[in-house]
């Protein structure tokens, strides 16, 4: 994956609102969060497999930060 998609990804889940992030269930955020970045950038079929499996990985911190800007507190 390269620098600029993952700053891409993570500024798409910064800017995302917090209560989508973590109403939506694990499969639904990962192809939601997917079909955004699509929208925003030129992927193949590899890149969207790398990204799927970096969401993937990240799903807990993805819901922690959104949590955490929900409530205002850490984690």
């Amino acid at each position: 994956m390269t620098p600029t998609l993952l700053r891409q990804l993570w500024s798409l889940i910064e800017t995302t609102q917090a209560s989508t992030l973590v109403s939506l269930d694990d499969a639904t955020l990962v192809q939601w969060l997917l079909k955004q970045l699509k929208t925003n950038s030129c992927l193949n079929r590899n890149e969207m497999d790398v990204i799927n499996d970096y969401i993937q990985s990240r799903l807990s911190l993805i819901r922690d930060l959104a949590a955490e800007r929900l409530t205002g507190e850490p984690a």
